[in-house]
């Protein structure tokens, strides 16, 4: 038994199986992007969470994906317990910050991992032509009123601008309202409201894309936190080498 615990530990605690996992992640996404576009069934994977479509059609079709999450998985565990390890074992070296970078990265990293998962599980996306007057529900229970469209046509016949006013009903209250523009959505409760494009014939309508992706926060946080140690790891080398 202590053997075979043996084992298990240093597979997890190696960097040899990080390089591994890794390029066994490489080969199974190059695999499922020469299949995607071959097979109809991917068509509609961006319209879904991903578990969802996975559960949804046949392992013989999404069975590299569920290879990619289990090798995810064992890397994130091979991640965080590296750091874990590394942390220990360093942690009476004099300059903390070159130690503790490279772990901020990994948590970065990590986070990242998290968000996707997050939005596998709990992301939504859908489409829909509106006019005003035109009330969509969403699937928290929020009813997203549209009052008034608006379309600014240039001299050469093209829409330059557009605005769309919407009201958010809880029930029968009003709880909030906004003005979606080009590049400036609208949010509440977790659900972003775009405004695609419009048309003023033969009444004011809009195409917009209703979109929840409960992983942002979590992605924005990795990401900072990679941006971090990356920045604090490259200028400690950097005044390591110029001391030289």
């Amino acid at each position: 038994m202590q053997t075979a615990a043996k084992k298990i530990a240093g597979f997890f605690f190696s960097l040899r199986t990080a390089i591994w996992l890794l390029i066994a992640l490489l080969l199974i996404l190059l695999f499922g992007s020469i299949q995607m576009p071959l097979k109809e069934e991917f068509q509609s994977m961006s319209m879904v969470p991903l578990f969802q479509w996975m559960t949804g059609n046949s392992l013989a079709i999404t069975w590299w994906l569920w290879a990619a999450v289990i090798v995810l998985s064992l890397l994130t565990a091979n991640t965080l317990l590296c750091s874990i390890e590394s942390v220990v074992k360093k942690r009476g070296a004099r300059n903390w910050l070159l130690v503790i970078s490279p772990q901020v990265i990994h948590i970065g990293f990590l986070f990242i991992l998290l968000a996707h998962l997050f939005s596998s599980y709990g992301s939504f996306k859908g489409m829909t032509y509106v006019g005003e007057g035109t009330m969509v529900r969403l699937p928290n229970g929020l009813a997203v009123l549209f009052k008034d469209i608006r379309a600014e046509v240039g001299p050469a016949g093209y829409i330059e601008d557009w605005s769309a006013e919407v009201s958010y009903f809880r029930g029968n209250s009003e709880i909030a309202s906004d003005v979606i523009r080009p590049n400036s959505p609208s949010f509440e409760e977790g659900f972003g409201i775009y405004v695609k494009t419009v048309r003023t014939e033969p009444f004011p309508s809009a195409l917009i894309e209703v979109s929840r992706e409960p992983g942002a926060p979590w992605a924005l946080a990795g990401g900072i936190l990679f941006i971090l140690g990356m920045s604090t790891l490259l200028i400690l080398k950097i005044r390591m080498e110029e001391s030289v």
